[in-house]
């Protein structure tokens, strides 16, 4: 090789160099069409808001190489549909280009159950929505909250405050309906506590915090002394009519050791031994 090199004189090695770099200069851009694919351009097809499946054989057919690079939740999209591409569809790319996946999650994340409670229908609604859950059916119940958050309640049972639950699924709300209808006051005097709260419950009214003679040490084990209201009101002397009130009110209670008559108004009692 160094002989066909040297036995010739400079001037034809000069030459041939040039030769030779003339023609890989023109082999080079023959071939560089070739290389770049140039002048082999696809259009994107539109895939956002596709399975994944679908739209990865539709892209593949085009020469695309498909790759997922991220994954949000979408609660308004179907579980592995296309969220974004990128490029965009309608664009003109060279074919063979990689498109990049935004996929809609196949397990929702969950989030904590806050205590709606109490709060009005609006707030729960504003509170739901910030945690990407949806409102599901809605019912009424007498109570003087009117629109107010009674129960709360996901796939038709109660659910506590930090439950686990699914972005996207439904809670249902029992909200009071406002004043409730008029009802008798039951007489309680007499009860145990426990038979007392039941006894109300099952007239859809409460109690607060019960107030305790000095002597109770166990409120399971006390009974109740006297109530406000009061079962029945005298307006004349030995004339009894019984006291109306609405479903949902409060009835306040005393509790005492000692068990008086079932049918007793409860004398007033000393204030001065309560707690």
């Amino acid at each position: 090789m160094f002989k066909f090199i040297t036995h010739r004189s400079l001037f034809v090695n000069i030459l041939f160099g040039i030769f030779l770099t003339l023609l890989s200069v023109v082999l080079f851009f023959l071939m560089l069409g070739w290389i770049t694919n140039h002048g082999n351009y696809e259009t994107v097809p539109n895939i956002t808001g596709k399975h994944i499946d679908v739209a990865k054989q539709m892209l593949e057919a085009k020469g695309f190489i498909v790759e997922v690079s991220d994954s949000v939740f979408d609660i308004s999209q179907p579980k592995l549909n296309v969220i974004k591409q990128a490029p965009n569809g309608d664009a003109v790319v060279k074919k063979g280009r990689t498109i990049y996946l935004t996929v809609n999650r196949l397990v929702a994340p969950k989030v904590e159950m806050p205590n709606l409670v109490g709060l009005s229908f609006k707030s729960a609604m504003l509170y739901l929505e910030g945690l990407g859950l949806k409102l599901g059916d809605t019912s009424y119940v007498p109570d003087f909250g009117k629109n107010a958050i009674i129960k709360q309640l996901f796939n038709g049972q109660d659910v506590k405050q930090g439950t686990k639950i699914p972005i996207g699924s439904s809670i249902s709300f029992v909200l009071g309906s406002g004043l409730g209808e008029e009802i008798e006051v039951p007489n309680l005097i007499g009860l145990t506590y426990t038979d007392a709260v039941s006894l109300l419950g099952t007239y859809k009214l409460s109690t607060g915090t019960p107030l305790l003679d000095i002597d109770v040490k166990d409120t399971a084990k006390s009974y109740v002394i006297k109530q406000d209201p009061a079962p029945f009101f005298e307006p004349l002397p030995g004339q009894r009519v019984k006291t109306k009130t609405r479903v949902g009110a409060m009835i306040d209670i005393w509790l005492g050791v000692n068990q008086p008559p079932r049918d007793s108004l409860a004398a007033p009692i000393n204030d001065t031994i309560l707690h």
